[in-house]
């Protein structure tokens, strides 16, 4: 806005550039759905280690094939997970501290039989507001884990800035107040001499119904259509910010996940712009099952988020004294994503002898050049093992990328590029909502996402040697006319020039004719 003179002198006005900054997301932020020991179940989680998940959820089990998928994820470069908890019928055990008050595990699950409660009265002087008899110390011990948790000065009163009930719902990760709360604090547990453990059998009190895991999910507790309007399974996602690919482990270690699961999964990753690592079906056993009537045409999902990988890697197993067992591969794959995103970029394809996967001893399947040829045109992606190179991903192409669909979304590095470009963009263009629909406005708009796309032809992700061979931003009175201005409608136009990966190299070798004279 103009400055207002009033006295003769040098005035400083400051006027907006108009450059306003896009900035790329993050592009290997994997989401995990499935069954845990532990941990929420009405929210997903982001952790960025194997030892955080390990605190939040309970880490490997050998009744659910998740917590193998994270651990492989974080082995093989990944460093981003966002976990989906999901469960059939499990319940929180319960703690009854003497007095009445009822507490419940934060969470279901048998965990909680581990938890042991402490009360005290050692608290502050009371203040004149505050009754005789309603403030009191917690102490709370998961022994699972040796995580401790002490609340100091909590009352029973419910209209007192400390109300147990609430304090426990935002503060703690351990237990939750069940039911009413008594009017009076609960009984105080036995005083305890110096070097006295607190929480020992005599000086707290245990679990007096122990939980239960429930049952083995299913597509019911995943992909189930009620759950979509509830956010609810695979739908708990949309509290998630962001996630890039996802992975849903097989319910258990002999039950895949279904086709409903599989349909629900692939359409949700269109509608967040991510891909879906999808496993091969524990019954192709040989590449003739992948070509045959059960095979690839017969799961239906020809989709252009969806990749495939053929076969299941086999690695030690922690929890079964280190004996080679078959997991499938969707962790190793995602975190082989992660990986090559950091060191090369996003549009480069996640296979050839840089990605090789990491503590994977053998394959379920050893493929030969032959097979490889006959899966690879069916959009199939082949995990291989070479003399010297070891275990690699030997192929990069979608769900849409038989050679006989011709689809212009044929390559993964292609389309995950795509997804990154229309992603960044959605959210670094969210301030031209309610902006004067003019020319000021558009070369605005064509000064900031040409800015995004040069940056990105600088780091190598497009083809041609010249930004104009590279990629295009296109927004003035051609896209967007006056019907459109009348409508609110502004209409941009971003094209690029992808870089697709060599699948076939062909070297040449011709003999050289000696030195003819005539």
């Amino acid at each position: 806005m103009p400055v207002a003179v009033s006295y003769p002198g040098v005035y400083i006005e400051e006027i907006p550039s108009g450059v306003r900054t896009i900035t790329g997301i993050a592009t290997s932020i994997t989401a995990f759905v499935g069954r845990t020991r532990r941990g929420p179940v009405d929210n997903p989680i982001r952790v960025q280690s194997f030892p955080e998940f390990e605190r939040r959820f309970g880490g490997l089990w050998v009744d659910s094939l998740l917590g193998y998928a994270v651990y492989q994820f974080f082995l093989n470069g990944g460093t981003d997970a966002v976990i989906v908890r999901v469960h059939n019928s499990a319940v929180a055990a319960t703690v009854t501290l003497p007095g009445g008050l009822n507490l419940n595990a934060a969470n279901p699950g048998v965990w909680g039989k581990f938890l042991r409660v402490r009360v005290d009265h050692k608290t502050r002087p009371l203040e004149p507001s505050e009754a005789d008899g309603t403030l009191f110390n917690l102490s709370v011990k998961d022994f699972s884990t040796g995580a401790v948790e002490t609340f100091l000065n909590i009352s029973v009163d419910p209209n007192h800035r400390r109300y147990v009930k609430t304090i426990l719902e935002q503060e703690s990760n351990l237990v939750r107040v069940s039911g009413a709360v008594p009017a009076t604090r609960p009984t105080n547990n036995a005083d305890i001499n110096p070097g006295d453990d607190p929480f020992a059998d005599s000086n707290s009190t245990g679990a007096n119904t122990d939980g239960d895991d429930g049952q083995s999910i299913g597509d019911a507790q995943i992909s189930a259509p009620s759950l979509e309007t509830a956010k609810q399974g695979l739908w708990l996602l949309e509290k998630a910010d962001l996630f890039n690919i996802l992975c849903i482990p097989p319910f258990t270690r002999e039950t895949d996940i279904g086709p409903q699961t599989r349909t629900a999964a692939a359409k949700y990753c269109q509608t967040r712009r991510a891909m879906f690592i999808l496993d091969s079906p524990s019954g192709w056993d040989e590449a003739s099952d992948v070509t045959g009537a059960s095979g690839v045409d017969s799961l239906n999902l020809r989709d252009k988020n969806v990749a495939l990988f053929f076969p299941r890697v086999k690695m030690p197993d922690p929890l079964k004294e280190n004996r080679l067992e078959t997991f499938v591969p969707c962790g190793v794959i995602a975190g082989i994503f992660a990986r090559t995103d950091t060191a090369r970029g996003v549009w480069k394809a996640p296979a050839g002898i840089e990605a090789t996967l990491t503590g994977v001893v053998e394959l379920s399947v050893k493929l030969t050049d032959g097979e490889s040829g006959q899966l690879n045109p069916l959009g199939v992606n082949c995990l291989r093992s070479f003399p010297v190179i070891g275990k690699v991903v030997w192929g990069s192409r979608t769900m849409r990328g038989a050679d006989q669909l011709a689809d212009e979304w044929k390559y993964i590095p292609v389309r995950r590029t795509a997804l990154f470009i229309e992603e960044s963009l959605y959210r670094g263009t969210q301030w031209v909502v309610f902006e004067p629909n003019d020319e000021p406005l558009w070369a605005q708009i064509r000064l900031n996402i040409g800015a995004f796309m040069q940056n990105l032809f600088r780091q190598g992700a497009f083809q041609g040697q010249t930004p104009r061979a590279a990629y295009f931003v296109k927004c003035d009175k051609e896209t967007t006319t006056q019907n459109d201005i009348n409508l609110g409608i502004v209409n941009i136009v971003v094209g690029f020039a992808p870089l697709k990966p060599a699948e076939f190299v062909i070297i040449k070798i011709q003999q050289m004719a000696g030195q003819i004279e005539v």
